[in-house]
C-alpha cells in the first residue's frame, strides 16, 4: 500500500472518530437538596457507607454517573445536596424502572425515613426521594 492511500485511511479514520465524539450527548445534570433528620442521620451516613450492590448496579443499569450526595448543617439543619450525570436518551423511563426494581424499594424504605422534604415539597405530598427531586 502506498503511503498516499495509507494517509487517507488515516484521516478517514480520524474523521470517524471525531464524528462519533461529536455526536455523542453530553450528560444532563441534575442536583437537589432535601433535609436530614439528625436522629437518623447515623443511619443514613451507614446505608450510604455500605450501599447495597444492587442498588449500585440498578443505578448504572439507569445510565447514572458521578452520583455523589453530600451532607452539611445550615443553622443548625442537617441537608442533603446530590448531584448526577444522566446518560440515556429516556430519563423518565429509567427513572421508572428503577422505581420499579424491588431491592430499590427495599433500599428507599430504609433511606426515606431518614430524609425530611423541604417546605415546598412536604406541602405538595412529596417525599424527600431523590427520583422526585431532580432539577436541571
Amino acid at each position: 500500500m502506498n503511503l498516499q492511500i495509507k494517509k487517507t485511511i488515516f484521516v478517514l479514520l480520524c474523521v470517524a472518530l471525531l464524528a462519533g465524539c461529536a455526536t455523542s450527548n453530553p450528560p444532563q445534570r441534575y442536583a437537589w437538596v432535601t433535609g436530614l433528620k439528625p436522629d437518623k442521620a447515623a443511619r443514613y451516613e451507614d446505608l450510604h457507607a455500605h450501599a447495597w450492590p444492587g442498588v449500585n448496579k440498578m443505578i448504572k443499569s439507569c445510565h447514572i454517573q458521578n452520583f455523589s450526595i453530600h451532607e452539611r448543617e445550615i443553622n443548625g439543619q442537617l441537608y442533603l445536596f446530590a448531584y448526577l450525570e444522566y446518560t440515556g436518551k429516556d430519563f423518565d423511563a429509567d427513572m421508572k424502572r428503577m422505581a420499579a426494581d424491588p431491592e430499590t424499594q427495599r433500599w428507599w424504605k430504609e433511606t426515606d425515613p431518614c430524609q425530611s422534604p423541604l417546605p415546598d415539597a412536604a406541602a405538595k405530598g412529596k417525599s424527600g426521594r431523590i427520583r422526585r427531586r431532580f432539577i436541571s
